[in-house]
């Protein structure tokens, strides 16, 4: 059987959400817009969701259902007032694909570097954060190497320059406090142990945005397109359960992290020790073929990088973004942990990954 240790590209579905998932994917399957009682009926299910999800995000805001999160910051990107844009060098894809492509139509974009422990330059953000930026967007916690980025500090200089700041919560969501200062911020379910294909986008009560694609004008006119109940009450039992259970998440994620750090001691740290969320193991070793590694150790499912990116082939920009050479990305992977992964789990992996490194090192 396979050790999977690959929480940040998607965690395992909860139990209980899936049991909350079946009667609406079988029993009751009417259209959550039709005024019938059944439909209204599936409605009740969504706003119910819809409230376990926001009891998890700042006070003072709207919550929109979305596909996932690349259509949430698509939407925030996109549908943000006219000005510049200023994001970070370790952004997740979307955000920088979607900044691209708005570059190429004369929208103005700064995009930050960020330090050999992956955080910004705070300074180098001042300076770039302007009047005349509309919109500042950064990750809280990062997708490949675990690094917390100090958004509340971002946020503030966005807002004296007068911008909107989005944020990128995917893999902080129930895990790490999302600061109040956010004017929008992005979330995704199945990366909190609910159903793949939901997500959403959190809006601040006066937040003005321009929708991306147009229909029905479902979601307040924002976000057109039938929502599909059984999916947003998987979200929100799996939210509803990250609230629930958090110091026990809490206190099971740090034995694991702290049992990895010296099953893995002879391995270099990729990112911030320190200011980094504990679920996330990225590191390296000399010499190491990555790739060669992750084929060999096919009992183990780990990453190389992002999942949207692991099969490009390319080095991991954000390995590149925090000074690591073309051979030591290459040289890099990524453990992933949280609820349903055991110490014992975790402790075959390791004897699997460092007796495949040890042969790929042997002369």
């Amino acid at each position: 059987m396979t050790i999977y240790l690959d929480y940040q590209a998607t965690t395992p579905l909860a139990p209980e959400a899936f049991d909350a998932m079946v009667p609406l994917l079988r029993d009751q399957f009417a259209n959550p817009h039709s005024a019938h009682r059944l439909g209204r009926a599936a409605a009740a299910q969504v706003e119910r969701a819809r409230d376990e999800i926001g009891a998890l995000l700042p006070d003072g805001g709207r919550l929109l259902f979305t596909s996932g999160a690349t259509e949430a910051l698509n939407l925030a990107i996109q549908g943000a007032p006219a000005g510049g844009i200023v994001t970070l060098a370790t952004e997740h894809a979307t955000i920088l694909d979607t900044v691209a492509a708005l570059e190429a139509k004369g929208r103005q974009v700064t995009v930050l570097p960020v330090g050999n422990d992956g955080l910004v330059d705070l300074e180098a953000a001042e300076a770039a954060i302007l009047p005349g930026v509309g919109l500042v967007a950064a990750m809280l916690v990062n997708n490949e190497i675990g690094v917390i980025q100090p958004v509340d500090k971002l946020a503030d200089l966005a807002h004296r320059a007068g911008a909107l700041f989005l944020c990128d919560a995917v893999q902080a969501y129930g895990r790490v406090p999302i600061p109040d200062s956010c004017d929008m911020v992005a979330v995704s379910a199945h990366k909190i142990h609910g159903p793949k294909g939901v997500g959403a986008l959190w809006l601040r009560d006066g937040v003005r945005l321009s929708p991306v694609m147009h229909g029905g004008g479902q979601e307040a006119g924002l976000r057109s397109g039938t929502l599909s109940p059984a999916l947003c009450a998987g979200f929100g039992v799996a939210a509803r359960l990250m609230r629930e259970r958090a110091e026990q998440d809490h206190a099971h994620v740090e034995t694991l992290w702290r049992r990895a750090l010296t099953l893995f001691e002879g391995w270099t740290l990729n990112g911030s020790a320190d200011a980094r969320y504990h679920g996330n193991l990225n590191i390296r070793r000399e010499g190491l073929d990555g790739a060669r590694l992750l084929s060999d150790c096919r009992d183990v499912a780990f990453s190389l990088g992002s999942a949207c990116a692991s099969g490009s082939g390319r080095p991991s920009h954000v390995l590149r973004a925090i000074g690591l050479s073309d051979r030591g990305a290459r040289g890099s992977v990524r453990i992933g942990f949280g609820r349903y992964a055991t110490l014992a789990e975790l402790e075959s992996a390791a004897r699997i990954m460092n007796e495949a490194a040890a042969v790929q090192a042997a002369p």
